[in-house]
């Protein structure tokens, strides 16, 4: 398997989101990460999504329903609301995103990066 990262627009990942994996019809691991101000935090997001897709293999949790409860997360999402699906616990990847997420903050303590401005730059796309 390879391993394909790319940082883009973020008008142009399939839903609203920073960050994006899914496999293409090669079994490719395919990582999308929407463009920032600061390259440190690219990586953290395609950090935080190759650990998340790696996980969610090792335990069986299909692309396919971890997408589809993105896809409807975002759809009902109320204005101000700046939750994470993967925070949901009826999230199908609700173990693999909370990893995920401790090995992104651990990476962003080591690159110097602050949370809160990190946070608040995702939450402004």
């Amino acid at each position: 398997m390879n391993v394909n990262i790319k940082i883009i627009p973020h008008s142009k990942q399939r839903y609203p989101t920073c960050g994006d994996w899914f496999y293409d019809a090669n079994s490719n691991l395919q990582i999308r990460v929407s463009e920032m101000s600061d390259g440190r935090y690219e990586q953290l997001v395609a950090l935080h999504e190759l650990v998340e897709a790696e996980l969610c293999d090792q335990d069986g949790v299909d692309e396919a329903d971890v997408t589809a409860f993105d896809v409807a997360f975002e759809k009902r999402r109320v204005a101000g609301n700046d939750d994470e699906p993967g925070d949901d616990p009826n999230a199908p990847y609700y173990k693999q995103h909370q990893m995920a997420t401790a090995m992104e903050k651990l990476m962003a303590v080591t690159l110097g990066v602050n949370w809160q401005e990190y946070e608040k730059e995702i939450n402004s796309l």
